[in-house]
């Protein structure tokens, strides 16, 4: 997950000086050439599967030989056509080639400096690292929107702040429709809703040449939520480190997930310098849940209700409310209660539905 986060740091890093980059040289048929030359040496090493990695160069190579490259005179539109012949071979969507006006220094970038990071971070602080909701929906039900998850370490007072005010509720939905990942955020969430350690995914790193299982946190900032009933709502929107939030959690029993199939990506990834001005990102590694013995990569998370992405979260809250109905039979004037509440939502979720 880590591994993650570092290449969207380098990355935005050089998005952020690219701007202050004079306009580069122009381009070379020997720069092309040695770009091709990197990348296809680069991918074939690194790339998480390697006779998959050996068809997606092969095609590269084919198209280098057709000379159908040779009229390209724009960096940008270079690094779109290598992602897009890429990605004919295979849809991952980590995997591609970017263009910065910034110089690439070593093979792989170097990270932001401690001043740019903690710029990023406070940037991101301002905007709640975009925790846009907790509130107690109708029926007690706790609801917690995170459209990005940032750093386990960034969030962590946030993050006890929020269940501790969803600690009273009698079941928790985690909105992460328009999440599209980023780091290991999603990890620490998921560790409130386990009361002992559960083991969460083995990542398979084949340039390391190494196995990392990981496990949720034994303990957590604050109250933990295991008795919890926990809904997920997602969208084909979702990708990578959201996915993994929803996927490992629906898959170890923890969680029902509603709305649409995700957009699958599973891949953990790197950039790497390809030529002065091409970095490659490279996913390096894959995760097997201990569970299904697979991943989400290609695929997407399968909800376990499937609805359009609006009525996601409408349908979770009334699933929610009726779990505790089924669970307090005889508290006649509770089910009356929330029997309306059911009432009122489903009219709401017709309308949606027309």
């Amino acid at each position: 997950m880590k591994g993650i986060l570092c290449s969207l740091g380098y990355l935005m890093a050089f998005a952020a000086n690219a701007q202050q980059q004079a306009q580069p040289p122009k381009f070379t048929s020997a720069e092309r050439q040695a770009v091709i030359d990197t990348l296809i040496a680069k991918v074939n090493r690194l790339y998480v599967y390697e006779d998959v990695a050996k068809k997606m160069t092969a095609v590269i190579r084919q198209h280098q030989q057709q000379h159908n490259y040779d009229t390209i005179t724009n960096r940008a539109v270079f690094a779109k056509m290598l992602t897009a012949d890429l990605h004919s071979i295979n849809k991952d969507g980590h995997l591609g080639v970017d263009y910065t006006a910034t110089p690439a220094g070593d093979e792989k970038p170097e990270a932001p400096s401690e001043e740019a990071a903690n710029a990023f971070r406070k940037t991101w602080a301002r905007s709640n690292f975009n925790f846009k909701k907790v509130e107690i929906l109708e029926g007690n039900i706790g609801l917690l929107q995170v459209d990005t998850f940032f750093p386990s370490e960034w969030i962590k007072d946030l993050t006890q702040s929020s269940m501790t005010f969803l600690a009273n509720a009698d079941a928790i939905i985690i909105d992460v429709r328009k999440n599209h990942g980023f780091s290991d955020g999603g990890y620490l969430i998921a560790s409130y809703f386990f009361s002992d350690p559960a083991h969460w995914s083995d990542g398979y790193d084949r340039e390391a040449k190494t196995v990392r299982q990981t496990w949720t946190m034994p303990v957590v900032p604050g109250p933990k939520l295991a008795d919890k009933d926990l809904y997920i709502t997602v969208s084909k929107d979702c990708f990578s480190a959201s996915e993994d939030f929803a996927y490992n959690l629906q898959a170890l029993g923890r969680a029902k997930v509603i709305g649409e199939v995700t957009g699958g990506g599973a891949h953990p990834t790197k950039p790497y310098k390809i030529g002065t001005y091409f970095l490659a990102a490279i996913p390096f590694a894959y995760s097997v849940n201990p569970v299904t013995h697979t991943d989400w990569e290609g695929k997407g998370v399968q909800p376990d209700v499937h609805v359009p992405a609006d009525q996601a979260l409408l349908t979770a809250q009334i699933m929610a409310i009726q779990a505790v109905i089924k669970r307090h039979p005889t508290d006649k004037e509770r089910i009356t209660y929330l029997q309306k509440v059911i009432a009122e939502k489903e009219k709401q979720l017709a309308i949606l539905k027309k």
